[in-house]
């Protein structure tokens, strides 16, 4: 089969486009003929090596966790699914590769769920690791409820566009803060009041914030930390700096699972529930660019440049 794989860890162009053995399906696992594969920042974070300051990343390996397409086989004693299935997932994560940068992938079933009808390969594969991060800010790590006020910085990107709509779908007022050319996508995601950074600060603007979902990151975020009310909740998604004095003077919390932000588990179970949401029209997929397979160079580039607007898959 085709895949991309990384010999050595550097930049877009480590991505080599070859020839490798197709991979088998284990017990509990089933064979996937790709269709798509999203694109996050954690794929050339660990191309570039970024990633072996946390877990070890083995040479050479095909990158990538989303993946949309058709079961082609099922491994030994798997039930759930069928030959013939379209699944979705984020496959294995947080292990260095679950190899989505391919024509086949196996993925273990509990990280599995059967495609949203409404939507198609390319959208589907757009979905598991960004509106999981979402989803698992929100409610698992946020513990958010109905009436509450949340705040999203980077508000427009891949995690980003899927916290404002899930957490509208739950009854949350949000408050989203991306650039300005993002006003009216946001508007049309249902945010209930936009700021734009780059003429205003969040701190400036609002306060008594019960959850903010922070996926812009930087090196100091100790301004987002007066938007709280105290008793409030900090979801770092991106990397930020926060001091423990202003922290504790503020009374919130900063929910953290792995160094300083959170980190996404896979789960089908939760994609159920989410794919529930997008054929009942309350999340909608956004696209921002989709680049053949062959061409996966490009796509890094492009996601590392950042202000991406929703997401970047790759069409297999």
């Amino acid at each position: 089969m085709k895949a991309i794989q990384v010999h050595t860890f550097g930049g877009p162009e480590v991505l080599t486009y070859q020839d490798v053995p197709r991979p088998t399906a284990g017990v509990g696992e089933v064979l996937i003929r790709v269709q798509a594969a999203g694109v996050n920042p954690a794929e050339w974070k660990a191309v570039s090596g970024l990633t072996r300051r946390v877990r070890e990343v083995p040479l050479p390996f095909i990158p990538g966790w989303d993946v949309s397409g058709i079961i082609e086989e099922v491994g030994p004693d798997v039930t759930a699914f069928q030959q013939g299935d379209a699944v979705y997932g984020l496959l294995r994560f947080p292990s260095p590769s679950a190899g989505t940068y391919a024509e086949y992938t196996t993925g273990p079933v509990a990280d599995l769920a059967l495609k949203p009808t409404s939507i198609d390969h390319i959208q589907a594969a757009a979905v598991p690791m960004a509106a999981l991060t979402a989803w698992q800010g929100l409610f698992v790590h946020g513990r958010m409820e109905a009436g509450q006020t949340v705040l999203i910085t980077g508000a427009a990107g891949g995690v980003g566009h899927f916290a404002v709509q899930l957490a509208k779908s739950k009854g949350a007022r949000v408050i989203g803060v991306a650039s300005g050319r993002h006003a009216a996508f946001l508007h049309e995601l249902g945010v209930d009041q936009f700021i734009d950074y780059t003429s205003t600060s969040p701190e400036g603007a609002v306060h008594d914030v019960d959850l903010v979902v922070d996926t812009a990151g930087g090196m100091n975020g100790d301004p987002l930390l007066s938007v709280l009310k105290p008793g409030g909740t900090l979801i770092p998604i991106s990397a930020n700096q926060f001091s423990p004095e202003r922290v504790a003077q503020a009374g919130v919390s900063i929910v953290t699972t792995i160094g300083p932000v959170m980190q996404v588990r896979s789960s089908g179970a939760q994609l159920v529930e989410i794919g529930k949401l997008i054929d009942a029209g309350q999340v909608r997929v956004a696209i921002d660019t989709v680049v053949p397979l062959a061409e996966a160079a490009r796509a890094h580039e492009r996601s590392a440049a950042g202000h991406v607007r929703g997401k970047i898959v790759l069409a297999i």
